[in-house]
């Protein structure tokens, strides 16, 4: 079931079940059900529908990456030499397959790229560095900005500004 829905196709019900799940992603059915005031087989098929329908993208659990070791944080601006589309998805395909980038965005004007990379330390920043940018002779400018303190990280989604469907 890989049919697209549309945000016009949402309801207020559909709404409150995506405002919980992206505060709670574990959160069982019938607690949902209950949440929401829909009965916990009508919220089953919704939730179904709205992951098929690509709405729900992927359910994840947030980790806390400083108890666990990773805790340097890095925004890195990337301009390339060449930017053809050949060279542009060579870029986005290799940072793709590293785990330490959490996020790549392509963006204009500016840089080519933004990334944000979590890494343990400086050395793995340094080799992630070599890996990625340094032996790469298309990478022409490097720009990266540490995190020292991270006074809001909230990945949910505002949904006031997304109609309902009556």
């Amino acid at each position: 079931m890989n049919d697209s829905v549309d945000s016009r196709e949402l309801d207020a019900a559909d709404l409150r079940i995506l405002e919980c799940l992206q505060r709670d992603a574990a959160i069982s059915n019938q607690d949902l059900a209950a949440k929401v005031h829909v009965s916990p087989a009508t919220c089953l098929r919704r939730v179904k529908r709205l992951e098929g329908g690509g709405i729900i993208e992927k359910r994840i659990a947030l980790l806390s990456a400083e108890k666990l070791g990773a805790g340097l944080s890095a925004i890195v601006e990337i301009t390339l030499d060449r930017q053809g589309a050949e060279h542009l998805a060579a870029f986005e395909a290799k940072v793709q397959a590293e785990a330490a980038v959490q996020q790549c965005y392509r963006v204009s004007p500016g840089p080519d790229f933004v990334l944000i990379l979590q890494v343990q330390d400086m050395p793995a920043y340094h080799a992630l560095v070599q890996r990625l940018f340094t032996q790469d002779a298309n990478v022409r400018n490097v720009k990266a900005f540490f995190s020292v303190f991270r006074a809001k990280f909230d990945p949910a989604l505002n949904l006031d500004g997304v109609k309902a469907r009556a």
